[in-house]
């Protein structure tokens, strides 16, 4: 215990924390830098990692936080959120948050407490956490010195999440804390509680109260991390997955009929989100990943002949993430038709490296998926599950093969951001046309020539191509 009181000491011997330090013993207020960089020092993650520092004070965090903003360098803005009694600055790369101390009341229905002012011991009790309610003092009278009133420090010791308080008081008061629970179990492989499980388990139907953002902006943290499958596996387990990813949740399971079974859907969709968290870290293409199967359930069946069948399931599954991105308040923007698109074309890279890849092929497919074919294609090494090393290994061959192939094909074709080498004004003018759908038929006859390699996509083929079929459509000069 010594050895962490003089660890903590040296947490805060930097100029920021001295300067709080003085600024709050002129302001006669106690003041103590807690939550995460706390909790992160102490695991041993670096501290130049850490840039997030959260300051409780018993007295007004708005107040602390405009001295502080004067007193350091530059020019520094105090975003303020009276509502909550706290207030943050932004200085150089670090955002410094300022709370004053509280205690908080809950209503059943509701996730927003009742606030009101209080000690520091109130403020570290309505904390979600034990390993985020440890605190550093920064009073002159025992600067350094650390308070854990709720055996965070062992719990930090012993990879354990817990609640300060009973945990169906702390779930039930703020259902968001569940699926926190599992967000620090995923980012700190740490074990949640069996007490606590028991009680998320219990009150998993609450998380209904909680807004869509706060779960989503959890989901997307989860994504976040290298491993997500460990967050996701525990939302299902704790009955939370289900009511808000539903179309998840159907995915789990193996029917059987006939001695047939068809894989695991669920666990697979996982295992692909995990390999693609290998090589990227744009959280929608992790969302992409997460939903590219969610159309098995709605399409799966099965006949003697064929055996278990998803036909069309990427189509109907690109439906669904519209459908799941509204009911979750998710943006329906460029980012929505991102996901949908690799969605849709989740299959395709798959089954042209099964075959014998043609040019032809390889140019539809980086004309359908445009400048979003390097993240398709790595989508479709991520869907690679297979335990036999010998299909594993013929399927990345084969993937190499196709990204050979497209490689020489845009060089050649320029097809990824394919503009039309003869325009509509071009083709009017040519035949002496006004608008009409013969313009749209010869455009349409230019590029399926271009794709299927039998003109080169430049002006003059494409010209000398658009008078012949001028032609054959009866059109005059």
């Amino acid at each position: 215990m010594t050895k962490t009181i003089l660890e903590a000491k040296k947490l805060v011997q930097n100029n920021i924390f001295y300067k709080i330090s003085d600024i709050s013993e002129n302001l006669g207020f106690e003041t103590y830098v807690v939550g995460g960089f706390v909790r992160d020092s102490l695991i041993k993650k670096s501290q130049t990692d850490i840039k997030d520092y959260d300051f409780v004070t018993v007295g007004s965090g708005i107040k602390l936080a405009n001295k502080v903003a004067q007193a350091l360098e530059g020019k520094n803005k105090v975003q303020i959120f009276k509502n909550f009694g706290t207030a943050m600055i932004s200085w150089k790369d670090y955002n410094l948050e300022f709370v004053g101390a509280r205690k908080e009341s809950y209503s059943k229905n509701s996730r927003n407490p009742v606030v009101e002012n209080g000690s520091l011991i109130d403020d570290q009790k309505r904390r979600d956490f034990t390993i985020n309610s440890l605190s550093i003092s920064l009073n002159k009278n025992n600067y350094g010195k650390l308070i854990d009133p709720f055996n965070g420090l062992d719990d930090i010791k012993n990879k354990i999440i817990k609640t300060p308080l009973n945990p169906d008081q702390t779930f039930s008061d703020d259902p968001l804390r569940m699926i926190r629970a599992v967000r620090f179990s995923t980012k700190l492989n740490f074990n949640i509680d069996n007490d606590s499980m028991k009680s998320i388990i219990k009150n998993s139907n609450r998380i209904k109260i909680v807004s869509n953002e706060r779960v989503v902006d959890e989901l997307h943290k989860i994504l976040s991390y290298s491993k997500p499958s460990i967050g996701f596996k525990l939302l299902e387990k704790l009955n939370i997955l289900k009511l808000i990813l539903p179309e998840l949740t159907n995915l789990k399971g193996i029917d059987e009929i006939e001695g047939q079974k068809h894989k695991d859907n669920f666990y697979h969709t996982l295992e692909v989100v995990d390999n693609i968290s290998d090589y990227t870290n744009n959280v929608w293409l992790k969302w992409a990943a997460l939903l590219h199967d969610i159309g098995k359930h709605p399409t799966k069946s099965f006949n003697k002949k064929n055996g278990w069948t998803f036909h069309g399931h990427e189509f109907v599954g690109s439906k669904m993430v519209y459908k799941l991105f509204k009911r979750l308040n998710m943006p329906l923007n460029e980012k929505m038709k991102y996901v949908q698109k690799l969605v849709l074309l989740s299959s395709r890279p798959i089954v042209i490296s099964e075959d014998n890849v043609t040019d032809s092929a390889v140019r539809r497919l980086v004309y359908d998926s445009g400048d979003l074919i390097d993240d398709l294609i790595l989508l479709c090494k991520a869907d690679i599950t297979t335990k036999n090393i010998h299909r594993f290994e013929k399927y990345h061959k084969n993937f190499e093969i196709v990204k050979k192939k497209i490689k020489e094909v845009e060089q050649k074709d320029k097809i990824r951001k394919f503009q039309p080498p003869v325009s509509g004004e071009e083709i009017m003018e040519y035949f002496g046309l006004n608008p009409c759908k013969e313009i749209g038929a010869i455009k349409e006859a230019i590029k399926e020539a271009i794709l299927e390699g039998i003109i080169a996509n430049e002006h003059k083929p494409a010209f000398d191509f658009m008078v012949k079929k001028g032609k054959e459509m009866g059109l005059g000069n």
